[in-house]
């Protein structure tokens, strides 16, 4: 996987499979982040665009996250299997 392939999560469609591949935020960021399990490596299900933010899951768990946390958040799309 190549950074280049990367984009911010705020990008990804409805219903998209991404990786997390980067945290461009900061030490605060990164710490809340990783505090809920989206830590880089983490594959993410994109379920919605709500408002400003945007509606993913890990695994059977949903997040909101604000739309200036999920432009901060890069990922790269998972390839089918």
């Amino acid at each position: 996987m190549t950074s280049s392939a990367a984009f911010p999560l705020m990008m990804a469609g409805a219903g998209a499979r991404v990786r997390v591949v980067a945290l461009r935020g900061g030490a605060g960021l990164d710490k809340r982040m990783t505090e809920m399990g989206l830590n880089v490596g983490a594959e993410l299900v994109v379920r919605q665009h709500q408002g400003g933010g945007v509606v993913v899951m890990r695994g059977e768990t949903r997040f909101a996250l604000g739309g200036g946390m999920a432009h901060k958040i890069m990922v790269a799309p998972v390839a089918s299997a």
